[in-house]
């Protein structure tokens, strides 16, 4: 054990990973052989923990000892202000509580990288908005639009969210898997600034829609941790309601849906189809519903085209592949590419060994070898539904708003 990390460290950082994993005290105690007294004392930084003890807790509570003792203080607020939103009911904190630890553990990393390799997180931070008192979907729309302009985007479609939040804006956000009816979770502190885990699991048009619906909350309700969930309100509260008009206005901008829509519309003689629908959802790479809908709020398209549509046997996936569209596979890495140029950095330098660059790449060291190959060859860190029997009509045509066209 490094002479140099205090007890109170170490302490500070068990007793975090023994919270994460949903173990008392008196159970860790016994596991290792000590009393619950003594576990007190480490946690509290009185009493130093020897090497033995330090291999034991580490495979209680699932880390790893480079974990326990690695430089720098440990941030027990993330866990606190996630676990604060997880409710009420006991199994689903002692659910939860496992994917918040793993959130922490990759933020605490991509913290650690960036220490050893002296690159700092370039946050560029607005002032919070304020949205108290006002109409939510219409705060969503105005804060969406000036977020664009202050982000140089225009109004056309987002490529690459995920890295432009990153590097324009300064948020971690990875990929990890979570039970499904979890969308995603956001936590911000001080030292790590705005975190987003999204769901691993959901296709990628979902996964931006969560990104998005999180950055809202970091630009509103930054110090208010939060965990979306799929279906958890049957009347949505004020301020998710202003999160998803964010989302969706933020991702397609209404005046650059509506100047192709109407391009669209006049190259096809006035006529929209269900084929249409999906390849122009396939350019704003969102789902054909939400581009659908969409298009029924900026009354583009007759409400409840949508539900006429599914109602009738549409079948998106069926359609996408027929129209050979990508669907929007989940292709992307789960990790932030800076993360991996950083550990790959760190690696080609000798600060880190191959183990500890298998570890924080979550692989095992052969893979994480092969992805090391691909990263230092690609880039420079410098530079930094369901198929079914019914036939689809992708060339119905579909009832548009008249004189929206202009």
């Amino acid at each position: 054990m490094p002479p140099s990390i205090e007890p109170r460290v170490i302490g500070a950082r068990l007793k975090e990973a023994r919270r994460s994993r949903g173990i008392i005290q008196e159970t860790a105690a016994e596991q290792i052989g000590v009393s619950r007294t003594t576990i007190t004392a480490m946690e509290q930084g009185l009493r130093r923990v020897s090497p033995v003890e330090l291999m034991k807790l580490a495979s209680l509570y699932g880390r790893t000892v480079n974990e326990l003792v690695r430089l720098g203080e440990p941030v027990e607020d993330f866990a606190v202000q996630l676990r604060s939103t997880l409710g009420q009911r006991a199994s689903e904190e002692a659910d939860l509580s496992i994917y918040v630890a793993v959130f922490q553990r990759l933020c605490e990393d991509y913290f650690e990288l960036e220490r050893i390799c002296n690159a700092p997180m370039n946050r560029k931070y607005p002032e919070m908005y304020q949205i108290q008192h006002v109409e939510p979907e219409g705060a969503g729309e105005d804060i969406a639009m000036t977020e664009r302009n202050r982000l140089g985007m225009g109004d056309g479609p987002i490529l690459h969210l995920r890295e432009l939040l990153e590097s324009d804006v300064g948020l971690r956000i990875f990929y990890i898997d979570l039970p499904s009816r979890v969308a995603a979770m956001f936590a911000y502190t001080e030292k790590f600034g705005g975190c987003i885990a999204v769901n691993l699991k959901h296709p990628e048009e979902r996964r931006r829609m969560s990104i998005a619906h999180d950055y809202a909350h970091f630009l509103t309700h930054r110090f208010r941790a939060d965990i979306v969930r799929l279906g958890q309100h049957q009347r949505k509260p004020a301020h998710e309601r202003f999160a998803d008009a964010f989302a969706r206005y933020f991702i397609m901008s209404p005046a650059g849906l509506r100047r192709r829509y109407n391009d669209l519309l006049q190259s096809r003689e006035g006529r929209i189809t269900p084929a249409d629908l999906c390849r122009l959802a396939d350019y704003y790479s969102v789902s054909v519903e939400a581009l659908t809908r969409m298009l029924e709020e900026l009354r583009l398209l007759k409400v409840g085209t949508w539900d006429k549509l599914v109602g009738d046997g549409f079948r998106v996936r069926e359609a996408q592949n027929m129209l050979d569209l990508p669907g929007h596979r989940n292709t992307e890495y789960p990790l932030p590419s800076r993360y991996y140029y950083l550990a790959v950095e760190a690696f080609r330098r000798g600060d880190i060994s191959e183990g500890q660059f298998a570890h924080f790449l979550r692989l095992d060291r052969r893979a994480a070898r092969e992805l090391a190959t691909h990263f230092s060859t690609q880039f420079d860190l410098t530079e930094g539904g369901a198929l079914g029997e019914l036939p689809l009509d992708l060339g119905n045509i579909l009832q548009v708003t008249r004189g929206q066209t202009g």
